[in-house]
C-alpha cells in the first residue's frame, strides 16, 4: 500500500512570485556590497585575468600569473563573460557574481522540473481517497517541486557555497540539470535525451573533472538495469552520452594542446589533478563525510531517510530508485577522495533534496507541527540575537555582547547603514508576517513545514549579510593591505619595461585580491625575473633565511611591511631586489 494519503487542500501550490521572492531574497545577500574574500577571491581572480587578458589567459586559467588549470574552465569562462558584458556598468566584482545568480536559477530550475516530472507519475501519487478529493498528477507534481525547492533552499551548504563564485558551486547546479535530464531519459529513451544528458556530462567534465561524469554514467546505467530497460538500446544511448560529453570538452583540450598557451598546455595538469581526486577510502574519509554531511545537508537528510524508509515496500519506484542510485555512486566517489573540501559536497544535495520532498507527504501531521514549531522558536530567537549583537556593536550595550561583537575586528568603527537597516527590517516584518500566516490560518499544505525552516534560514543570512557586513568586509577583505602595498611601490613599476613585475609567495585568494585591489604588476606567466620582491609569512617567523634565498632575495632594499588589523598572524613584506 502506497504511504501516502493526501487531501487536494494539501497540494495548493506556492504562489509562483512567492517563490521567485524567496529565491531572490536568498541569492542577493552575500552577492551585493561584499569585497573579495579569501574563500572565492581566487576563482574571481581567473575570472578577472581571462576577461582582461587575451587568448591565452582563457585556454590557460591563471591568477595575474599564477597557474590554476586544476578543476577546469568553465565556471571561469562565465565569470570572465560576465565581466565582459555587465563589468563597465556593475563593476568586474559584482559582474562575475551575475553568473553566480545565474547558476542558482539553473539549480533551483532543474531540482522543481525534476520533483515535478517524477511526481506526476502513477506509482508517485497518494492513494484514491473513498469519496475522492485526490489532488490531480499535476498539482501533485507543482507541490513536490516547491517543496523540493524549499527544501534545497534550507540546506545549510547550500546557504554557504552558493553564493560563492566557485567551480563546485556550478558543478552542484549541473548535477541538478542531470537529474533533470536523466529523469527525462528514462521517461523517454530516445537518442534526443540521450544528446542532452551527453551535454549536462560534458559540461560537469569541463566544470570539475571527469570523475563525477564517469561514476554519473555508471549510476544511470545500473539504475536502468534495476528498472529492467532494454539493454542493447540503453548501452547505445549511454555511448552517444559518452561520446557528445567527449565532444564537448575537446572544445577546450584541443585549443590548448594545439595553442600551447604561455608554451605548455594545462590538460597535462588538468588529467593529473583528476587523478589526485580518488584513491582508497580510509577511515579518515568515512569521519569527514559525517562530520561535514550532518550540518551540510541538514534538514534534507532526515527526510531523505524517512523517504527510502516511508516506500521500501514498493518496487521499482523512479522517484526513490533513480536519487538513491546517484547519492550512493557519489557518495562513494567521496569517501575515495583524499583530500574532500566542503564544496565537493554540493554535489550530492540536489538527488538528496529530491528524495526528501518525497518523504515529506509520508511523514504524518504531528511530526510536521513539531517542525513547524521547532523552526518558529529557534529561527526567531536566533534572529533576536543578530539584533541585539547589531544594537550592542552600535550602542556598547549589553557590554558583554558590544565586547565580543568587535573583538575579531580590532580599530573597526561601526556606523549605521540606511539601506542595509531598511533591508533587514524589512526582511525580519516578512519573517513575522510568515509566522503569523502559519499560526492564525494553520494552513493543511504540505509545503507549510519546509518554507518556515527556508524562510528562517533566509532571514538569518539577510541580517547577517546587511548589518555584519561592513565589519565582515573589514575582517576578510586585502582591499587595505593592497592599496598600501600599491602606494610603497615606485612609479615606474608596472610600467613595461623587463624586471618592473613582483615575484610572491602568496596564494591565489591574496594574490587575485592584491592584484585587483591595488593593481600589483605580478610577474606574468611569460615574465623574466622581476625588481620586487612581496613575501607573505607569519609574523613568529624568527629566520627567514630559507624563504629569502629560495626567492634569490639577495642584499634586500625593504619598501613596506604589513598586515591585515584583523589577522594577528599573517604578514607581508615587499622587497627591492638589489641588483
Amino acid at each position: 500500500m502506497k504511504p501516502v494519503r493526501l487531501p487536494a487542500a494539501a497540494t495548493l501550490a506556492l504562489p509562483r512570485w512567492a517563490l521567485l521572492a524567496l529565491g531572490m531574497l536568498y541569492i542577493l545577500p552575500g552577492l551585493i556590497g561584499r569585497d573579495l574574500w579569501k574563500e572565492d577571491a581566487g576563482s574571481f581572480g581567473i575570472m578577472w585575468t581571462m576577461a582582461h587578458g587575451g587568448l591565452n589567459d582563457w585556454l590557460y586559467p591563471n591568477v595575474s600569473g599564477l597557474p590554476s588549470p586544476e578543476e577546469g574552465p568553465l565556471a571561469f569562462w562565465l565569470g570572465a563573460l560576465c565581466i565582459k558584458l555587465f563589468g563597465w556598468i556593475l563593476g568586474d566584482v559584482l559582474a562575475a557574481r551575475v553568473s553566480t545568480i545565474g547558476i542558482f536559477v539553473m539549480g533551483a530550475m532543474s531540482l522543481w522540473y525534476t520533483a515535478f516530472h517524477l511526481g506526476r507519475r502513477a506509482e508517485a501519487q497518494p492513494l484514491r481517497l473513498a469519496f475522492g478529493g485526490q489532488p490531480e498528477p499535476d498539482d501533485y507534481g507543482r507541490t513536490l517541486g516547491d517543496t523540493a525547492v524549499l527544501i534545497y533552499l534550507g540546506s545549510l551548504g547550500l546557504l554557504l557555497q552558493s553564493h560563492l563564485t566557485l567551480a563546485p558551486t556550478l558543478q552542484g547546479a549541473l548535477l541538478a540539470y542531470f537529474l533533470y535530464r536523466a529523469v527525462r531519459y528514462v521517461e523517454h529513451t530516445s537518442t534526443r535525451n540521450a544528446v542532452l544528458v551527453g551535454l549536462s556530462l560534458g559540461a560537469l567534465t569541463l566544470t570539475r573533472g571527469f570523475l563525477a561524469p564517469l561514476a554519473l554514467v555508471l549510476a544511470l546505467f545500473a539504475c536502468t538495469r534495476y528498472l529492467k530497460l532494454p539493454v542493447a538500446a540503453t548501452l547505445r544511448h549511454l555511448a552517444i552520452a559518452l561520446g557528445v560529453a567527449f565532444g564537448l570538452t575537446l572544445v577546450w583540450i584541443l585549443p590548448a594542446s594545439l595553442a600551447q598557451p604561455y608554451g605548455m598546455s594545462p590538460v597535462g595538469d588538468w588529467l593529473a589533478w583528476n587523478g589526485e581526486q580518488i584513491g582508497l577510502p580510509s577511515l579518515v574519509s568515512l569521519k569527514a563525510f559525517f562530520r561535514i554531511g550532518v550540518w551540510f545537508f541538514w534538514p534534507a537528510w532526515p527526510f531523505a531517510l524517512w523517504a527510502v524508509w516511508a516506500w521500501r515496500r514498493q518496487q521499482k519506484l523512479l522517484h526513490i530508485v533513480l536519487p538513491v542510485f546517484f547519492f550512493a555512486t557519489l557518495a562513494a566517489l567521496q569517501l575515495c577522495d583524499p583530500a574532500p573540501e566542503n564544496g565537493d559536497f554540493l554535489k550530492m544535495l540536489p538527488p538528496l533534496a529530491l528524495m526528501a520532498a518525497f518523504g515529506l507527504p509520508t511523514m504524518k501531521r504531528g511530526a510536521i507541527n513539531a517542525i513547524d514549531w521547532f523552526s518558529v522558536m529557534v529561527l526567531t530567537i536566533l534572529g533576536a540575537f543578530v539584533w541585539l549583537f547589531w544594537i550592542a556593536k552600535l550602542t556598547g550595550w549589553p557590554a558583554q555582547l558590544a565586547k565580543n561583537a568587535l573583538k575579531l575586528v580590532p580599530g573597526f568603527k561601526p556606523e549605521v547603514g540606511i539601506v542595509a537597516f531598511v533591508v533587514a527590517a524589512a526582511a525580519s516584518i516578512g519573517w513575522i508576517m510568515l509566522v503569523q500566516w502559519r499560526l492564525s490560518r494553520q494552513p493543511s499544505v504540505l509545503w507549510r513545514a519546509v518554507v518556515l525552516s527556508s524562510g528562517g534560514l533566509i532571514l538569518l543570512w539577510v541580517l547577517l549579510m546587511t548589518l555584519f557586513l561592513p565589519d565582515l568586509n573589514y575582517s576578510k577583505s586585502y582591499a587595505g593591505v593592497a592599496q598600501q602595498i600599491a602606494a610603497r611601490l615606485p612609479a615606474d613599476a608596472g610600467n613595461g619595461a623587463g624586471g618592473s613585475c613582483i615575484d610572491t609567495n602568496v596564494g591565489p585568494a591574496q594574490r587575485a585580491s592584491l592584484a585587483f585591489y591595488g593593481r600589483l604588476p605580478f610577474a606574468t606567466m611569460a615574465s623574466g625575473a622581476c625588481d620586487y620582491v612581496l613575501l607573505r609569512d607569519s609574523v613568529k617567523t624568527r629566520d627567514d633565511r630559507e624563504m629569502m634565498r629560495k626567492y634569490e632575495v639577495r642584499n634586500p632594499v625593504p619598501l613596506w611591511e604589513g598586515r591585515r588589523a584583523s589577522d594577528r598572524d599573517e604578514r607581508f613584506r615587499l622587497f627591492r631586489r638589489d641588483r
